[in-house]
Parts: C-alpha cells; structure tokens; sequence
C-alpha cells in the first residue's frame, strides 16, 4: 500500500480499497474542490444543485453500495453554516439517492465530543487516509498503524452515535437555498 496518494486518486482507492466499509469525517468549512465549480457558483445565485446521476463520484458509490458495501459520513456543520456546508446539505441527496449514508453534526457538539479537527476516510476499520490539505495536490496520507487507526475507529464510533440523519438535520437548518 502506498504511504500516500493524492486526493484526486480516492475513485482509484474505492474500486479495490475496502471490502466492506468506508467512512469518513468531513471538518472543513469550505472544500476548494467545491468552490471552483460553476454548480458551486450557481448555487451562491440561489440555483439549486441538479441530480448528478452520471458523475463518478456518483456511478462509483453506486456501484460499490450496490454490492453490499457501506460508505458512510459524519460532515460537520458550523452555526450558521458556512456557504459551502449549505452547498453540501444541498447536494447530499445526489450521496443518498448513490446509496451513502450521511449524518450531520454541529462543530460545537463535535468539540464537546473532543472529535479529531481533520478530514479522513477509515477503510475496513484498518486503513486510515488522512487529508493533507496544505500539500499542493491534496495528498491523502495513509496508515495502517493500529494506534491510529484505533483512534479515527473511536472517533468514527462517537461521532456516528452523535450525528443525525440528513432530513432531521436539513430540518433543523435554515433552508440551503
């Protein structure tokens, strides 16, 4: 396994990476990746997000659901949510109608919950990829220490406890619109 891969390569990682789970926490108030886009830019002019049923992101996460795997999200969402968290509660049907399953939690409970202040993905409770958003090409750094991997295991475990569902959340929130 290489130590690290850049981010753009997560499609790669998901075809033969995990077996049976990938769960990620997602901490960032704004996703540059997000930003650049002009879905992202029509969305700030109040255009709501279409489906996106043909994107890779979609047909991948479709394709590996569709085989029993479980690909899971805990995003946290600040008081008011920042632009892009609105963007992100808008487009989180795309994830659901793909098969994911994606809870909400504010950055305060996640603070209270002492979680982890960065982004990553846990493969099968044993591969962990950490974002390295300071790297030019957004490498994903990947370990399979058990002493990290135990920990990002106990964050994942608190945070899915604490976390609600999309539509107890979108309903909390003040329309993404």
């Amino acid at each position: 396994m290489p130590d690290t891969i850049p981010a753009r390569q997560i499609l790669d990682f998901f075809q033969d990476g995990f077996a049976h789970t990938a769960w990620r926490l997602e901490t960032r108030r704004g996703y540059p990746s997000d930003q650049r886009t002009g879905e992202y830019q029509r969305f700030l002019q109040g255009v709501q997000p279409p489906l996106d049923i043909e994107g890779p992101w979609f047909v991948n996460a479709v394709q590996q659901t569709q085989t029993g795997k479980r690909i899971e999200r805990v995003r946290l969402v600040d008081e008011p949510p920042t632009d892009n968290q609105r963007y992100l509660l808008a487009t989180t049907p795309d994830n659901l109608a793909a098969g994911e399953d994606i809870r909400f939690m504010t950055r305060q409970a996640a603070r209270e919950l002492q979680l982890p202040n960065f982004d990553f993905w846990l493969f099968d409770s044993r591969v962990l990829a950490v974002f390295n958003w300071d790297d030019a090409e957004r490498r994903m750094e990947l370990t399979e220490d058990p002493s990290e991997v135990l920990r990002a295991c106990q964050a994942r475990d608190a945070a899915w406890h604490h976390a609600v569902r999309y539509e107890e959340f979108a309903r909390r929130v003040a329309s993404p619109m």
